[in-house]
């Protein structure tokens, strides 16, 4: 009983510990309205618009809270709120609100979009970044190695005022919700680097870097947005969704990460090797990594890929390609991507009507099974009912066809029988018919007649 009573203090005191924490996040949090439209502009605020009935918001709460501590205990101007958008839509449609939750930073006339992991330390590492200047400079080689060793990609501007800062600080207004921009002199960049001329853009990335080429590289813009991520990445849902952005093809060994057979770690490496030593080849077309598990892919593709495989995603117009043979080498693999290359490779999938259809069908059957697998009787309530009212519905409009087609089949048969009888009549009607017509005759007519017998006797 002491023991019992016991658990039971301490589970209460844990609920409280727990209430107090997520109360004390929740005074960091400001709940908006209306007056926030016009009290904004002298601040930055990180807002997350919010409905009331949304799943995903009521998910977001205790991580917002978190959020709200973190960035009060980091001493960051950044300020943290939340609105009713369903309450104040007006507000939330000048901001551009189209769905829930959506979270944004706003920082004088601009407002900013999160589009990354809703954990706090995406959050916070988002807002610090958004919030801060658009180019950081690096004043020495000492604070060049530190944020070098901080940031897996990392963009550097070298040189004076040119058109090409311009530009690159247009790109950053762009591009800061996904990674940093720095600026540099000559004389802080790392001694190993070698620029063909100044001013230039570098990315330093996978252990070394690349330079900017207009000739080469196109548009700054679209070259910096495909070179924000590292050459060999682990693949997840929101990695292939930001990977739309660039264009690329996305090369994926579709393995288990907790398998250590031969055959996963196997074409693993073999991804990983062309990621590396075939870069200056492929770096503009293909985007390499791995993805941990089937389930996702096959969602995507509509289709039951058996890991490990490797496919390969055109992610702009959802076709897809798989290797003929199974790839038991690099070599193997880079034979693979220049036959998709060259167009000799067979491209599945696509966005035709065809295909649109299909994952109509697809979405619809996956959502009804998904639903008798996680509860049977709620299935059964929201499909078995409406297809029994359908099915009810169904046999009385066929049970009344059939009736109605009995009674006008009878209907038909007595009519016919009472226009034959009024046709022939009986016997009696006929004679008293032929009585009435010798009634109807007139009495010269009467006279005539016996006269006409007389002389035929």
């Amino acid at each position: 009983m002491a023991a019992a009573a016991g658990a039971r203090t301490r589970g209460l005191l844990w609920a409280a510990v727990v209430a107090h924490v997520v109360a004390s996040g929740a005074g960091f949090v400001k709940d908006l309205d209306e007056s926030f439209k016009e009290n904004r502009k002298d601040d930055i605020w990180l807002v997350d618009f919010y409905a009331p009935w949304c799943g995903h918001c009521k998910k977001l709460e205790p991580v917002w809270n978190e959020v709200g501590i973190e960035m009060r205990n980091m001493g960051s101007p950044v300020k943290v709120g939340k609105m009713d958008a369903t309450s104040f839509s007006s507000i939330a449609s000048e901001f551009g609100v189209r769905g829930y939750p959506t979270i944004k930073l706003l920082k004088g006339d601009l407002a900013y979009n999160y589009r990354g992991p809703r954990t706090k330390d995406d959050i916070v590492e988002f807002a610090n970044r958004v919030a801060g200047p658009l180019i950081r400079p690096l004043p020495s080689q000492h604070m060049f190695e530190h944020v070098q060793k901080r940031h897996r990609v990392l963009f550097v501007y070298v040189g004076g005022e040119s058109p090409l800062k311009e530009k690159y600080i247009e790109v950053a207004s762009e591009l800061i919700v996904y990674t940093y921009f720095f600026s540099a002199s000559e004389d802080v960049v790392p001694e190993y680097v070698t620029l063909p001329e100044l001013p230039a853009v570098m990315v330093f990335k996978d252990g070394t870097y690349f330079v900017y080429d207009e000739y080469e590289d196109g548009d700054l813009s679209s070259w910096i947005n495909r070179e924000r991520f590292q050459g060999y990445l682990n693949v997840d849902g929101f990695t292939l969704y930001e990977l739309g952005d660039t264009g690329k093809l996305v090369a994926i060994a579709v393995i288990d990460d907790k398998n250590s057979s031969v055959e996963h770690t196997r074409l693993k490496s073999i991804i990983q090797e062309v990621a590396r030593d075939y870069r200056d080849h492929f770096h503009r077309d293909f985007q390499f990594g791995h993805m941990d598990g089937n389930d996702y892919i096959n969602s995507l593709l509509m289709d039951d890929l058996t890991i490990p495989t490797i496919v390969v995603l055109n992610t702009s117009n959802q076709q897809y390609f798989l290797p003929d043979r199974h790839i038991e080498s690099t070599e193997d693999m880079v034979q693979f991507i220049n036959n998709i290359l060259d167009g000799t490779a067979e491209a599945q999938g696509g966005d035709g009507l065809l295909q649109r259809i299909k994952r109509i069908i697809y979405d619809a059957k996956s959502t009804i099974m998904s639903v008798f697998k996680s509860s049977p009787l709620l299935g059964c309530f929201l499909f078995g009912l409406p297809l029994g009212v359908i099915s009810i519905m169904c046999y009385g409009i066929c049970t009344a066809d059939t009736d109605g087609e009995v009674f006008e089949h009878e209907g038909a048969k007595k009519e016919s029988g009472d226009r034959e009888l009024t046709d022939e009549g009986s016997e009696e009607e006929q004679e008293e018919e032929k009585n009435g017509k010798y009634t109807e005759l007139s009495d010269g007519e009467l006279k005539q007649k016996d006269i006409m017998e007389k002389k035929k006797d």
